[in-house]
């Protein structure tokens, strides 16, 4: 199901939810919006000699069309 039907079928139940519901789905939407990403220290190590190794040609890399003609081979 994509993203515009879910959309459709939450709008559903929401237009016709009762009061429980309705805090409940409030409850769910103010933790995901209020909700932190963040990277931790070792992340950021990791990112940075990826990097390093990628600037140096010491890494494989690939172009967005390779990129998306490895992904349509691997659901073949």
């Amino acid at each position: 199901m994509g993203a515009l039907e879910l959309r459709n079928l939450i709008s559903e139940y929401v237009s016709t939810a009762d009061e429980r519901l309705l805090k409940m789905v409030k409850a769910v939407m103010e933790s995901y919006r209020d909700e932190e990403f963040t990277l931790s220290e070792s992340d950021y190590k990791i990112l940075d000699q990826r990097r390093e190794r990628h600037l140096k040609q010491e890494s494989t890399s690939f172009s967005w069309q390779e990129v998306k003609q490895n992904a349509r081979n691997a659901n073949s």
